[in-house]
């Protein structure tokens, strides 16, 4: 899904900011001029395997994407650790080295966090609705701060759609 159009959001993203794992803040306006892919993750998911390729799009588009990864334990319990331990199992793991948000909420509630409340209201982002249908659901931002891309989790970070996103 994608927003054709690429209008301006009723609400800025760059108003908004991220507690990182570590407990600093993260704020999005620091973002401009770069594209920001945000993706709700998890530890012990059948997609997990997607941190590799998140690092790959990463290091390869370092200059110009920033990709926040958002730890959530909405779907069927799969994200049961700690923020240390989360950011542990990241580095270990797959060489993590993008930034980590505090583990959240992503799915729609009063906890949902507010970064996940811009990315799924219309009313904020301008046309997207879609909530994360699963563990590692993508939403990429232009470098203007406007939502231009839902990818499905199924959507590998390295696929031809996500990179031709990234690049344009």
């Amino acid at each position: 899904m994608s927003n054709s159009a690429m209008t301006p959001a009723p609400q800025s993203v760059y108003d908004l900011s991220v507690t990182l794992n570590n407990g600093n803040q993260l704020a999005l306006s620091s973002l401009k001029g770069k594209k920001i892919l945000v993706v709700n993750t998890a530890s012990d998911c059948g997609y997990t395997n997607q941190y590799a390729d998140l690092q790959k799009l990463y290091e390869q588009f370092h200059d110009k994407l920033v990709i926040v990864g958002f730890p959530a334990n909405d779907f069927q319990e799969q994200e049961k650790g700690t923020d240390d331990e989360i950011g542990q199992f990241c580095k270990v793991n797959f060489g993590v080295s993008f930034p980590l948000a505090k583990k959240s909420v992503v799915i729609s509630s009063s906890e949902q966090n507010p970064v996940f409340a811009w990315l799924t209201s219309k009313s904020r982002n301008g046309w997207n609705e879609q909530q994360p249908s699963w563990n590692f659901s993508k939403y990429l931002i232009n470098e203007r701060g406007v939502l231009t891309h839902y990818f499905d989790p199924s959507v590998s970070p390295m696929s031809s759609v996500v990179v031709a996103a990234v690049e344009k």
